[in-house]
């Protein structure tokens, strides 16, 4: 008996596959999951624990237990100044919020923009919806912000909502205060609904600072806002996201999520609330050493023959321009990382798994220590040197 055509049509992602690849070998030096290689902080774990010993494991609601809701309101009250009780909903990460999200918007046959290079699970979501992918290429020589003026030729009849990731996974980029303005003054009178996936805005190294698209007149009331706790407080494991947007799409994704994940674990949603008030300290110290790292690794990138980037702007990722490589070679993105794998144990992502835009570029974490860091581009400068460049 067949199978159903989603699913087997469905692509996976390309991060994934590297990861997977790397598994089967040993001595690797992965660059690959976003992952924060920081732990948990001990109050958050400290409150799991006192959760997990007093019996506070059984169902919760399935928007989440209010006290995490409350602080997640508290936390927005200068931005979205979100109602705890209506307009805030948990989620099995990030991840699934964007999903709820998606299947709550749009229909079969919808159209949904996506710029990229993007996070390749935007893809496959968008995918399993029905709905239609719209894709708006960012270049490095505009840092991968997207040209306002392309999304404004890119909105058509069937468009019903935009994705808009910032900092973007996989470029690191930010959407600066003048673009997401113009980009506000083309949504905000059309009929179109916006998923701000704004995951890492606390992972901000530029002068300028973030903006929000949020932040504009007549955007809080078509937009679904996507934050979660894995980046915030390294916390991926733990699997919690949320969403805050007006009350009948937080119903309805309530809905569609009850029918799914259902709810999330009490003593992780009482414990990140604790995060919530005591630990936001400790963001600011994961940034800067994230700042740190990101100096380091621009800089051997820009030192080794064939690859070249531009400092991003945020989150934990260098979306290095390996083209020279790639011409001296012979080989595309997935090609080059295989090789390179096979040869050095260093895992990468390749670029053309975040969209067509993306060939000739690795994405490279540096959400790992320096010294991985600098034993990685070790590998990598002996692997160019026997290229002969």
């Amino acid at each position: 008996m067949e199978l159903s055509k989603l699913a087997q049509h469905l692509g996976g992602s390309a991060i994934r596959a590297m990861y997977n690849e790397a598994l089967k070998m040993k001595d690797t030096i992965s660059f690959t999951v976003g992952e924060p290689d920081f732990i948990t902080p001990k109050p958050i774990i400290d409150e799991a624990c006192r959760c997990w010993e007093q019996g506070l494991t059984h169902y919760t609601p399935n928007a989440g237990v209010l006290p995490l809701r409350q602080a997640i309101a508290e936390y927005h009250k200068n931005d979205l100044n979100p109602d705890p009780e209506t307009q805030i909903m948990i989620s099995c990460g990030a991840t699934e919020a964007i999903q709820m999200a998606l299947f709550t918007l749009v229909d079969p046959g919808d159209e949904v923009i996506v710029v990229t290079p993007a996070w390749p699970n935007y893809f496959g979501q968008i995918g399993m919806t029905g709905a239609i992918l719209k894709v708006v290429p960012a270049y490095e020589e505009n840092n991968f912000v997207p040209d306002p003026e392309d999304i404004k030729k890119a909105i058509g009849p069937k468009t019903k909502v935009i994705i808009l990731n910032s900092p973007s996974n996989p470029t690191g980029a930010v959407i600066d205060k003048a673009t997401c303005k113009a980009l506000a003054d083309i949504l905000r009178d059309q009929d179109i609904y916006v998923i701000a996936d704004e995951i890492y805005s606390r992972l901000v190294y530029d002068e300028e600072g973030y903006t929000s698209i949020t932040s504009f007149d007549g955007m809080i009331e078509n937009t679904v806002y996507i934050s979660g706790f894995s980046k915030m407080f390294a916390m991926t494991g733990w699997r919690l996201g949320y969403a805050i947007a007006r009350p009948d799409i937080i119903r309805n994704m309530t809905k569609l999520h009850e029918n799914g994940a259902s709810c999330l674990p009490a003593p992780s949603q009482i414990a990140a609330a604790v995060g919530l008030k005591q630990c936001l300290p400790e963001i600011e110290t994961m940034r800067k050493t994230y700042l740190e790292r990101r100096n380091l690794i621009c800089s051997l990138i820009n030192s080794t023959p064939g690859l070249s980037i531009r400092p991003p702007k945020g989150a934990f990722y260098a979306f290095t321009n390996a083209k020279e490589l790639s011409r001296a070679t012979g080989m595309s993105s997935m090609e080059l990382c295989m090789d390179l794998l096979k040869k050095t144990g260093v895992v990468t992502v390749p670029g053309s798994g975040f969209g067509d835009v993306g060939e000739g570029f690795i994405r490279i974490t540096y959400a790992t220590s320096t010294e991985n860091i600098k034993a990685g581009f070790e590998r990598i400068n002996g692997y160019v040197r026997g290229l002969g460049l």
